[in-house]
């Protein structure tokens, strides 16, 4: 019995020491189709022995044994199981399960399984744009995601794009959301140069995301509730974007070749009367008919092309992998003399040392802009403008003769001739951008890893404006003085502006699976921010009539017309910032998040402000089979801060004026601190009818206090100079429910078709202001209407809201008439729409394939300045109008008011984009030797549907008023376009 006893414990330890010399490491990547996964599960059959990969898909298991199975899973993939036969590398490429969720999205210093995220965030991969253009990226998320509304300035080649996420939070301004590329957080604004402006032009704005390639984009997560935007504290109240740019995949190397060319025009139906209609329109008045035929598309519209060219290369290996890109595009605008051209270029290199230990990545990205602009301003009816002039240019006028100044007809000092203003003034700004980050990650043990970041991002901008003498913008029929007349000739200028943002990052990731049901991810962290902003100016006016080339000449101008200045400015911010992130029995996640954030922006004893949040998700039913797949219930609360307000706002700034003068320009405020929201949040996602419908539906509630404006000690109203900078006690509180739709239609090997749909409703409104607190806003252009406005803000309100006399008719005389006598009145209408809707489709059919998405917003309301400030009786002979107004019983000696005349519906529907490709097959691919090849063609701005009369419902010339922005008012911009596109994307 001794001698058996004695033989079993013998045979078991042999068993164990051969276990314990023949176990291993194994290492290796976990990836599907698109690339690497971060967050996939690798299991030892069997035990309890296991890893997670990391953000690049990497993992690394101890103590393997050599004929261990593997059980390697993830969500939206079927899981397999891999012999290891005795290696010590193992790459594994997972197949998509149509059953399961399958996104991974990028959130604030990490990624998570969209199953697992406990916030509201939404991903747009490339795949959903690669094959529309875009100049702006921002335009790629319209009517894509639910609660996030997009709106370009104007139709301007390279407009800036206004993004909103549920809603607007702040008074003054500062509502877009913060960008994030690649980890760095980018400064925000309008990066233009702007210090010099002539008083008759704009300088064109270029938000952050202009500077990107759209090529460039793997990924666009939007955050938008407390849970996921809190871990970036006093810059997240508006929501974050979060941009990750493409790197190196594949161990083979690739060379992408994109290219496309598209044809635009001009898709609205404005009209004003042609050269028969206005003669009609004016019986008797021969004096105002001179003969000629103007047509205003005619001679300031043109056909606009643009092209684009991207090149890009990328390779990789197990531990490095680089990515090189180069792009073009050249776009000659709708408007003549008017264009963009920009160019890019980026480098992505990683490098794996120390059998992974230490990871190096550096990307490096560099743009330049270089556009044209008309004489476009937000002052409808500017006798300088270029679209005023146009379109109330008398039709029967010539455009040329040869007595008058420049060889263009000229008819009085406020009616300036639009071909003129077209060739003989110029606006082209040069506006070059720098992104480059360096992040090390070492890796301590296999649950602790310490990463660092440092990002830095440059702008350089100049802008030149130029009006030639022979134009003579202002009013020279009132200057009978020759030496007046010379000062009102010719005027230029030119401005620069310098702006470098650097942040530098320390943080440390801690992931346990402390049970298998109980795992921790943990992130602690520290960041600080440095932001300098330098610029200068000079402009002159009062040049000889001969002079041509006034910007290398401008000391030709009168001396004391000549003006010059400069400016500088610091913005510091650090941080400490942590989150927690528990998952228990794979049911339950729970995110908790704090980050205490110290800004130079605010009052030395208000530094610093905490922002915590809390986040849970818990899925009631998983991978289920029949009808009801996946069910996830979240629900978040937290706090976040808005710090876009300007520098120096918190201290007393005295600004010299000349030789013993100086004026007030900011009062001190010690009590000055950043606006803070606190929201809460529901929401659920689910998955349904075997895995075909997914989709969410979130409720949230954004409680912003201490709302800043800038309040003058004298009046108590608000004002551009002479400030002083207060928070008021007041709330403006937005609420919503968002819904978001995906269904899979067909799924089959040779055809497949879904569809996408979402829509948000919003409210908003102003609480605790106080009666006496009443902010007049909305203003508006036009003769006679200086100063006059149409919003207000006012407790128990939504922001902007209309306040105007109702107009009712006209008498017997066509004289206007209005209710309760003209009285001014609050009425129940706002700019900011009520409801938003996207709508999406995709259809493939073996090689061929088409797509097309359409959005809208409702129930709201637009102000046609255009109309008040140019069309009206009163005009119709000297100047042209539209139909309408010839046609309209209107008196011409009724006043010009503003009113609920001219309140019209914003509702609207357009066409987005549609798309038909053909991809390449077969023999033809390997007789060009190309991996790859896809042809298409693009529509976009097809249509809109709308009643309103202006050019386009979509409005967004933001138009100060006691520095107060308004929303909502058509200041008659660059109208939008309809394009045409042909493409080709081939890889080899």
């Amino acid at each position: 019995m001794k001698n058996s006893l004695l033989k079993g414990l013998m045979v078991f330890l042999t068993m164990l020491c051969t276990s314990l010399i023949y176990s291993q490491d194994v290492s290796g990547t976990v990836s599907d189709s698109s690339g690497p996964l971060p967050g996939a599960s690798i299991i030892v059959k069997g035990t309890t022995n296991g890893a997670q990969t990391d953000f690049d898909g990497k993992f690394a298991l101890k103590n393997v044994g050599p004929n261990a199975v593997l059980v390697i899973s993830f969500v939206g993939t079927k899981t397999q199981e891999v012999n290891v036969s005795g290696k010590s590398t193992i790459n594994v490429v997972l197949k998509t399960d149509a059953a399961e969720l399958t996104e991974v999205v990028v959130i604030g210093y990490g990624a998570v399984r969209k199953k697992d995220a406990t916030g509201a965030v939404d991903q747009i991969s490339s795949k959903k744009f690669d094959n529309v253009a875009a100049t702006n990226p921002a335009s790629l998320l319209q009517g894509k995601v639910a609660g996030v509304q997009i709106t370009s300035s104007s139709g301007e080649p390279g407009a800036s794009n206004s993004i909103r996420i549920r809603g607007n939070s702040s008074l003054r301004g500062g509502n877009g959301p913060l960008i994030v590329v690649d980890g760095v957080p980018l400064a925000g604004g309008d990066v233009t140069s702007g210090g010099a402006s002539l008083g008759n032009g704009t300088s064109s704005a270029k938000d952050p995301l202009s500077f990107i390639n759209q090529n460039d984009i793997e990924s666009m997560s939007i955050l938008k509730d407390a849970s996921s935007t809190a871990i970036y504290g006093a810059r997240g109240a508006n929501g974050v974007i979060i941009i990750t740019t493409k790197k190196g995949k594949s161990k083979v190397p690739e060379l992408t070749y994109s290219t496309s060319f598209s044809t635009s025009s001009y898709s609205s139906k404005f009209n004003v009367l042609s050269t028969e209609e206005f003669i009609a329109a004016t019986p008797g008045q021969d004096a105002n008919h001179f003969g000629g035929a103007f047509d205003w598309k005619k001679q300031i519209l043109q056909k606009g092309n643009t092209m684009n060219h991207d090149l890009s290369y990328s390779s990789g290996t197990d531990k490095s992998n680089t990515r090189v890109s180069l792009g073009m595009a050249s776009t000659d605008g709708i408007i003549r003399n008017t264009g963009i051209d920009k160019y890019t270029a980026t480098l992505y290199n990683s490098n794996d040392f120390l059998d992974g230990i230490l990871k190096l990545e550096t990307r490096i990205s560099y743009s330049n802009i270089k556009d044209k602009r008309g004489l476009l301003t937000d002052n409808t009816g500017y006798i300088g403008d270029l679209l005023s002039s146009s379109l109330y240019w008398n039709p029967t006028h010539s455009v040329y003769d040869a007595t008058m100044p420049g060889g263009y007809t000229r008819v009085s000092g406020d009616h300036i001739n639009p071909v003129h203003i077209l060739n003989s003034y110029s606006n082209n700004g040069d506006l070059s951008k720098f992104l480059g980050s360096l992040s090390t990650t070492v890796k301590i043990t296999d649950n602790l890893k310490y990463n660092m970041v440092f990002g830095m991002e440059t702008s350089n901008s100049t802008v030149k404006q130029e009006a030639l003498p022979d134009l003579n913008i202002q009013d020279f029929a009132t200057a009978t003085n020759p030496a007046d007349l010379k000062t009102y000739r010719g005027q230029a200028a030119i401005s620069t502006d310098q702006r470098v943002n650097k942040t530098i990052e320390h943080n440390l990731t801690y992931t346990k699976d402390i049970t298998k049901d109980f795992n921790l991810n943990a992130i602690a962290g520290y960041s600080y921010y440095n932001y300098n902003s330098n610029g200068s100016f000079v402009s002159a006016k009062g040049f000889a009539a001969s002079q041509t080339n006034l910007l290398e000449n401008m000391e030709g101008g009168i001396p004391t017309e000549t003006r010059t200045g400069s400016y500088k400015g610091l913005v510091e911010m650090q941080s400490v910032f942590a989150r927690i992130s528990l998952a228990l029995y794979n049911k339950l996640n729970v995110d908790l998040t704090i980050r205490r954030d110290g800004s130079s922006k605010t009052a030395a004893g208000k530094k610093y402000g905490n922002f915590p949040s809390l986040g849970i998700g818990y899925k009631l039913v998983e991978g289920k089979e029949g009808l009801v797949n996946d069910l996830k219930l979240r629900v978040n609360v937290g706090k976040t801060g808005n710090t876009e307000f300007p520098r120096n706002s918190s201290v007393g700034i005295i600004e010299y004026n000349g030789p013993d003068q100086f004026n007030i320009v900011n009062n001190a405020n010690s009590q000055l601190t950043w606006e803070t929201t606190t929201s809460y949040g529901v929401g659920t996602d689910f998955t349904l009818i075997h895995g075909n419908l997914t989709g969410s539906v979130d409720y949230f509630n954004k409680n912003t206090t201490d709302l800043i404006v800038g309040i003058p000690s004298t009046s108590g109203q608000p004002s551009p100079a002479g400030i002083k900078y207060t928070n008021l006690p007041a709330n403006l509180i937005n609420q919503g429910v968002e819904v978001t739709l995906n269904y899979k239609i067909i799924d089959t090997e040779d055809l497949s078709w879904d569809i996408s749909g979402n829509m948000a409703f919003l409210s908003n409104n102003i609480k605790n202001l106080g009666a006496s607190n009443v902010y007049n806003v909305g203003s508006i252009a036009g003769a006679g209407l200086t100063d006059s406005y149409v919003q207000r803000i006012q407790d128990g309100y939504p922001l902007y809201t209309y306040y105007l006399p109702t107009f009712t008719g006209y008498d017997a005389n066509g004289i206007s008439q209005y209710a309760d006598g003209g009285a001014l009145k609050m009425l129940d209408k706002q700019p900011l729409p009520k409801m938003t809707a996207g709508f999406s489709t995709s259809l493939a059919y073996k090689a061929f394939d088409f797509s097309t998405s359409l959005y809208g917003n409702f129930g709201h309301y637009l102000f046609n300045n255009t109309n008040v400030a140019l069309f009206y009786q009163n005009q119709l002979g000297g100047k042209n109008v539209t139909p309408a107004v010839a046609n309209s019983v209107q008196s011409r000696s009724d006043a010009n008011t503003p009113s609920t005349k001219y309140l019209e519906k914003g509702d609207f529907i357009r066409m987005g984009n549609l798309t038909f490709g053909y991809t390449v097959k077969g023999d033809a691919l390997e007789r060009f030797k190309m991996k790859s090849a896809r042809i298409y063609v693009n529509a976009s701005n097809l249509f809109v549907i709308t009643s309103y009369s202006g050019f386009d419902p979509e409005v967004d010339t933001n138009k100060t008023l006691n520095g107060i922005p308004s929303a909502g008012i058509d200041y008659l911009s660059y109208p939008k376009s309809r394009a045409f596109s042909i493409g080709l994307n081939v890889t080899f």
